[in-house]
């Protein structure tokens, strides 16, 4: 049946795939290069979503997933190009898939360490450990002049898919949405899963779920490591993207755009990340051609949203959610 935040969700991926189809045609990389932030700004939001959304788990340290997926792809790129060995004697990589993978699994690792403490607190607890775990990465990437320290690490060429010119704007684009409405899927799935009643249950009520033999830890846990793993997707993607990693994407700032995303789309619906990307990029693009202060209005825009639209744009569009 085609509901109505079906037929919005619909519209939505039509318009971040036709965009960039158009502006490549009429020869405007710029705008094909602002919708593959948009793609990569919602892969990451939608990783947060799977533990903010579902989870109720207000996460302040996705940065550090971010952060440590883009780190990933460009020190394997940067041992690739030049030939020197990793630890061990690895060699580097500039093949995107084993990028990803690494990515991946480097930030769920990440993820599920951190979550074994953080998951044992809650409420401004919990915020303020992941941000302190999260600032521990951060100034740990600062001090590591081997890679670049503050001043940031470059990616020579953006690295390869196989078949595909990455370098050119509209292929590397069709990657990143062909990834994100994977990852979209994926959170289909989980949500309609056990798994996911289960977590959305412990969001609720925690006592409840406990009492029918499931642990709510656990649930949380696995989450929390899947949901870094999908942000260090995406922070990969990122450094590709500008073909540049620093510090800065492991900055609390980060983390706090991530929420800001979910929130201005509508928190723990399927396209919100993608529609608060969009409105995110969108403000950034307009409002910060007319004023260096465009984050005062955006602030503005964001606390309209929490007192008068707390389902964001898709609570606007498609009604009130269904699922909890």
């Amino acid at each position: 049946m085609l509901t109505r935040e079906i037929f919005v969700n619909l519209i939505l991926a039509a318009l971040l795939l036709a965009v960039p189809l158009m502006a490549n045609v009429l020869g405007q990389p710029f705008y094909v290069t602002l919708a593959t932030r948009v793609a990569i700004l919602a892969l990451a939001a939608t990783g947060l979503n799977l533990a903010l959304g579902l989870g109720g788990l207000v996460s302040f340290g996705h940065a550090a997933f971010f952060g440590i997926g883009g780190y990933a792809a460009g020190i394997l790129a940067t041992h690739a190009f030049s030939g020197d060995p990793l630890l061990l004697g690895l060699s580097g990589t500039n093949q995107m898939p084993v990028i990803w993978l690494v990515a991946m699994l480097v930030a769920g690792l990440v993820g599920l360490l951190i979550g074994l403490i953080s998951l044992r607190t809650s409420g401004v607890y919990f915020i303020m450990i992941t941000l302190a775990f999260a600032q521990m990465v951060y100034y740990f990437a600062i001090s590591w002049p081997a890679y670049g320290g503050e001043d940031g690490l470059s990616i020579l060429v953006r690295n390869q898919f196989p078949g595909v010119n990455t370098m050119k704007p509209v292929s590397f684009f069709l990657i990143c949405y062909a990834v994100l409405i994977v990852a979209l899927g994926l959170f289909v799935l989980i949500r309609g899963s056990r798994f996911g009643s289960a977590l959305q249950a412990a969001r609720q009520n925690e006592v409840r779920v406990a009492t029918v033999g499931i642990a709510p830890y656990r649930i949380r846990l696995a989450a929390f490591a899947i949901s870094a793993a999908l942000t260090g997707l995406a922070g990969a993607l990122f450094a590709d993207l500008n073909r540049f990693v620093s510090p800065s994407m492991l900055s609390w700032h980060m983390s706090g755009e991530l929420i800001v995303l979910i929130i201005l789309g509508g928190t723990g619906r399927l396209f919100g990340p993608l529609a608060g990307a969009a409105l995110f990029v969108i403000f950034e693009y307009v409002l910060g051609g007319l004023t260096e202060r465009w984050q005062f209005f955006l602030g503005l825009i964001l606390l309209g949203t929490v007192l008068f639209a707390r389902g964001g744009l898709l609570g606007l569009l498609a009604g009130k959610a269904r699922h909890g």
